[in-house]
């Protein structure tokens, strides 16, 4: 969770921040049935909360998967009017609802384009939901292709699964090793997909 409020707190600074969220170990689960309720459930929350600056909001990655193993987080994609409206009224808000907030880098360390990203943790301080705000414009709605070529395709889900499998075990507390070693098989199923479209 967040550092700790009140007179007596002390803020946490943005390596302290990154380190504490990086440091959660990766552990996939089965597919649960109630990942898309949860989805729903959030989305909601968000179009209540700030219908004038969201107008899209899709469930993706491996949650929005039937039958696929994830990691128990739910991934929301949300297109924002525009990102500095974004950082200037969402994010305030929803740090102060307990979310982790990070002006993310979409690849490698610090290079454009930037987008907004959020975690919400439960009571227990357990991850529940990645929020990923972007604009209209952005590549990131590629994502949608590789979500709705695993769904349509049982056999490349389940290499997919076998992958995220090995590699969650070769890398179980380094999330960045994680994730850049399945870019190559998205990377190359996102392009099939949209090859597949022309």
């Amino acid at each position: 969770m967040t550092a700790p409020r009140g007179p007596a707190a002390r803020m946490e600074t943005p390596a302290e921040k990154l380190r504490r969220v990086l440091a959660d170990r990766i552990e996939l689960v089965p597919y649960d049935p109630r990942w898309p309720g949860l989805f729903a459930e959030e989305k909601r929350r968000l179009l209540a909360l700030f219908p004038a600056l969201i107008r899209r909001v899709e469930h993706f990655g491996s949650t929005a998967v039937p039958g696929l193993w994830a990691k128990p987080v739910v991934d929301l994609l949300v297109e924002v009017t525009s990102l500095d409206a974004a950082r200037e009224q969402i994010a305030p808000a929803l740090e102060r609802a307990g979310y982790d907030y990070f002006w993310r880098a979409t690849h490698g360390e610090d290079g454009p384009p930037f987008y907004a990203w959020f975690i919400r943790r439960d009571e227990r301080g357990v991850r529940t939901h990645h929020l990923h705000m972007v604009e209209a414009q952005f590549e990131h709605w590629d994502r949608l292709l590789f979500r709705d070529h695993l769904i349509a395709h049982p056999d490349c889900a389940r290499r997919y699964q076998e992958l995220k499998l090995r590699l969650a075990a070769e890398h179980p507390a380094d999330r960045v090793a994680y994730t850049r070693a399945k870019t190559e098989f998205i990377e190359r199923v996102t392009a099939e997909a949209k090859a597949g479209r022309r």
